[in-house]
């Protein structure tokens, strides 16, 4: 979700590697910008790609992405079903090529993907994963590198435009913030989001989340200190300028700021008291 941000977190990236091929699934909306990206990942010489994030059950995407085969491993993200309905399918596409996600219920024929630090190779290209839990407690990001070229695949840790929700209760803001911490090591390096375009720099997208989430967390801090008794109540103080057909998603957020500052996430907020040492 975008909140009061609706610019790119960063530069957008001029091009992309040739190895590198996105398809985007028609499923644009409020939470999934223009849509869903699947990437593709084929390293100049190997016979086979690999396919992140397969997107919707869309059977006009999906046989988009079989064309861009042979593929040899599909992988996956973060569970939410914008990025992962179509992978049975796509699988099934493909002749059973095997899907691995952090998540076995989201894991076809394979073993899960074991973070942090799993590495491997083949298909030409090094992968390695990066444990970036927060947006939901499966989410991961993962390290592709090319002869000299790298490139992040951040899923819903950072977007292309705009920032995005922590899901309350299976996101958790203090992973969030270690997560972006951990993006941010990676300075000059092409962020390819689950959603909008790709960035020329995830550790510079990443230090603008940080930044942005604080700023946040302080505007969370007042609202409660004026007076804000529910989440709902801090939503209406801290996302006035947001649509209000997404406030829904905006108090997963709130919720899961509320949680790290120590205050009851309930539906009555209490008092500030002690949010003035946190």
């Amino acid at each position: 979700m975008s909140g009061h941000v609706t610019a790119p977190a960063a530069a957008l990236a001029d091009e992309l590697p040739t190895w590198v091929t996105l398809l985007r699934a028609p499923n644009p909306g409020p939470m999934t910008l223009d849509g869903t990206n699947t990437w593709v990942l084929r390293a100049p010489t190997a016979e086979y790609g690999v396919v992140v994030d397969p997107g919707p059950a869309d059977e006009g995407h999906l046989t988009r992405i079989a064309e861009h085969g042979p593929v040899g491993l599909i992988l996956i993200t973060h569970g939410h079903h914008d990025h992962t309905e179509g992978s049975a399918r796509l699988s099934e596409l493909l002749g059973g090529v095997p899907v691995r996600a952090v998540d076995p219920a989201h894991s076809v024929g394979a073993e899960p993907l074991t973070a942090p630090g799993e590495h491997f190779g083949g298909f030409g290209l090094e992968i390695r994963l990066l444990d970036t839990p927060g947006h939901t407690a499966d989410s991961i990001c993962f390290l592709v590198e090319h002869g000299d070229e790298r490139v992040v695949l951040t899923g819903d840790t950072i977007l292309g435009r705009g920032t995005t929700v922590v899901a309350h209760p299976d996101g958790h803001l203090g992973d969030y913030l270690s997560s972006l911490e951990l993006l941010s090591a990676y300075p000059g390096i092409r962020a390819l989001p689950g959603h909008g375009p790709a960035l020329a720099d995830c550790g510079a997208a990443a230090d603008f989340y940080l930044a942005h989430r604080r700023a946040r967390l302080d505007q969370v801090r007042a609202a409660v200190a004026s007076g804000a008794h529910t989440p709902a109540d801090v939503v209406a103080a801290v996302y006035a300028d947001v649509d209000r057909s997404l406030w829904w998603a905006a108090e997963w957020s709130v919720r899961a700021q509320l949680e790290y500052l120590g205050v009851d996430t309930g539906e009555s907020v209490p008092g500030v008291s002690g949010l003035e040492h946190m």
